[in-house]
């Protein structure tokens, strides 16, 4: 609450003094004559990059409004600080508000054992002893839905997590998100942009709306067919069994988890069992080992904020000091939700001087259980080596610039780093160097991992509409043309219509809870993780081409990609790696679109 109160009192405070820099006119007008004479200058690629950026930066930071306007653009800016950490603040309180609490041990029929445990530990951690709580964190909320047979709690829960913000209390997220797109369309009218969408994708490789809605066009109609094929499988499951009632969001997961197991024998408690935490780490660091000749010492004498947070120094293979990684797991009521990847410290030179980098790479997976070990689910697995791909974008990086180095690229490139290490998942050669059955040891045996390769389109119908959903939801919310505020249940409601979404899948985010787009600085970009993944798909073909831990390979991945930040064009960078412009069959083909 103490960390909550000073970022409400600074945040506009870092807002003016963001402005105070941008509309500086003496320091604008050094900056321009700089720029003005830059064809006399003799720059290398990055210093030529760096003072079109910063030039660039002034100009939509309002540097050539005029004084009223200026004004008004300072205006905006402290509101919608100020309406950001809100929208965070309440999205915080009404994910920790709920708590589905169970007294009767029949309720809990379905579930398995590794669940029960979990959630009894939250109860007792919540001082309530011999009962089972769920919350609608992620790492509780998923299991439950999976595998609880009582469809009424199912409904109750997923309820809970749809409606985060818009309950009409205190924290309610609907006049907020409103009011920041509107804020957002009249800051970008003052910099003559038509919509806050072109003023984001200016700097993006989509460059402009236009181009945006058509790739999303391109992927919607044969996902939502196969959306509506799962559907009708689902649906003929709950007949089959006399089920009297018509599929709703609350029961996908449920049945999707039984016609697994009925088509692959395959469930996600049975592969949870050969991803123990320990070994997955292990296997995370082997992989960039091989690739890259890197590794990854713990160490203890360094400042932690948290008991379970890990520290490592990662070095080359010559023992040169790379950087420092925090590791940080685990939910807990005063993090926030999801997976992520951040910088304490960005790599830069000054004065000639390597600033090495601190990293922190940040899950909400389920917290260990007594002295059980912590199991992943194979999501859990993905979500792990994505933020991984985020780390080494920020430890490998070698840029002189602070402004330029580690992820600081446009945003619908910076997931190419990311979503390129999830391929290797998907490699039975990859995951038998770590894949072990927790109690046995194990390697996961080859029939399995023949199931997982069967199965790997299963429900790709859902995952990918959910998602394009909520990219439709980022990209209408940011191309408004008139600084109104709407009724953010009305506009969502007709967005969703406008692209036929099917009842039984609601948008990965609603608007309330979409903090993405409303507290994470990806407004008019959550589309840029599937248009990465054209990127990543296309530059995983390079691996398999040459073998999954080609190191000549690697090493052109790392010295184009990951170790260049943003010194250059981003499609300049992926032709020097690839050798030409990416292709999207790879992506249609992973996803059993094509």
């Amino acid at each position: 609450e103490q960390m909550q109160e000073v970022n409400r009192e600074v945040s506009p405070l870092l807002s003016a003094h963001g402005d105070d820099i941008s509309l500086n006119p003496e320091l604008f007008a050094r900056i321009k004559a700089v720029y003005d004479n830059r064809e006399n200058l003799d720059l290398d690629t990055a210093s030529a990059k760096l003072l079109e950026d910063t030039y660039k930066s002034f100009v939509r930071g309002g540097a050539l409004l005029e004084d009223q306007e200026k004004e008004r653009f300072r205006k905006i800016n402290e509101e919608l600080s100020l309406l950001t950490v809100a929208f965070g603040d309440n999205l915080l309180a009404e994910t920790n508000g709920f708590k589905m609490v169970i007294e009767d041990e029949s309720d809990l029929e379905g579930l398995p054992q590794s669940v029960i445990n979990a959630a009894a530990d939250t109860a007792k951690s919540m001082d309530m002893e011999g009962k089972w709580v769920f919350t609608t964190h992620r790492s509780s909320m998923y299991p439950f839905l999976n595998y609880s047979i009582r469809r009424d709690l199912r409904e109750r829960l997923l309820n809970a997590y749809l409606k985060r913000g818009d309950n009409d209390n205190e924290y309610d997220n609907k006049e907020n998100a409103s009011r920041m797109a509107a804020l957002r369309v009249e800051r970008a009218g003052l910099l003559g942009y038509e919509t806050h969408s072109d003023y984001v994708l200016e700097k993006c490789m989509a460059e402009n709306p236009r181009a945006v809605y058509d790739f999303l066009d391109k992927l919607w109609d044969p996902s939502l067919k196969m959306a509506e094929k799962e559907a009708r499988d689902l649906q003929a499951m709950i007949d089959r069994e006399g089920g009297n009632f018509k599929l709703a969001p609350w029961d996908w997961r449920y049945y999707t988890e039984k016609l697994r197991k009925e088509r692959y024998d395959l469930d996600e408690e049975t592969i949870s069992t050969y991803f123990e935490l320990e070994n997955t780490v292990e296997g995370l660091f082997g992989l960039a080992g091989k690739l890259y000749g890197i590794t990854f010492t713990r160490i203890a004498d360094i400042p932690i904020y948290q008991e379970d947070v890990r520290a490592y120094e990662v070095r080359e293979a010559d023992g040169t000091h790379i950087g420092i990684l925090y590791q940080d797991f685990f939910a807990r009521p005063s993090k926030q939700g999801g997976a992520w990847m951040n910088s304490y410290r960005k790599q830069s030179r000054r004065f000639g001087e390597n600033i090495p980098p601190v990293i922190t790479m940040n899950l909400n997976a389920a917290p260990p259980v007594g002295d059980a070990p912590v199991l992943l689910t194979y999501e859990n697995v993905n979500t792990l080596f994505h933020e991984f791909g985020h780390t080494l974008h920020g430890l490998l990086s070698n840029c002189q610039y602070y402004s330029q180095s580690g992820t600081s690229v446009p945003r619908d490139f910076v997931e190419l780093p990311s979503q390129i290490m999830e391929n290797w998942v998907a490699q039975p050669e990859f995951l038998k160097t770590f894949a072990r059955h927790y109690e046995t040891g194990e390697t996961i045996p080859d029939e399995l991992l023949e199931k997982l390769k069967e199965s790997s389109l299963f429900n790709q119908g859902f995952a990918t509409v959910e998602y394009l959903a909520a990219s439709y939801l980022d990209m209408d919310w940011h191309t408004l043309t008139l600084p109104e505020e709407k009724d953010a249940n009305e506009f969502e409601k007709a967005s969703m219509e406008r692209i036929g979404l099917i009842p039984e899948i609601p948008p990965r985010y609603r608007s309330t809870y979409f903090s993405h787009i409303f507290d994470g600085g990806y407004s008019s970009g959550y589309y840029s993780y599937i248009w990465a993944e054209v990127l990543d798909s296309d530059a995983f073909e390079a691996f398999k081409e040459k073998g999954l831990y080609d190191r000549e390979t690697a090493q052109s991945f790392r010295e184009n990609i990951l170790s260049r930040g943003g010194a250059d064009d981003a499609m300049t960078l992926y032709r020097n790696f690839r050798g030409r412009d990416p292709e999207v069959e790879p992506l249609l083909k992973k996803r059993g679109l094509m």
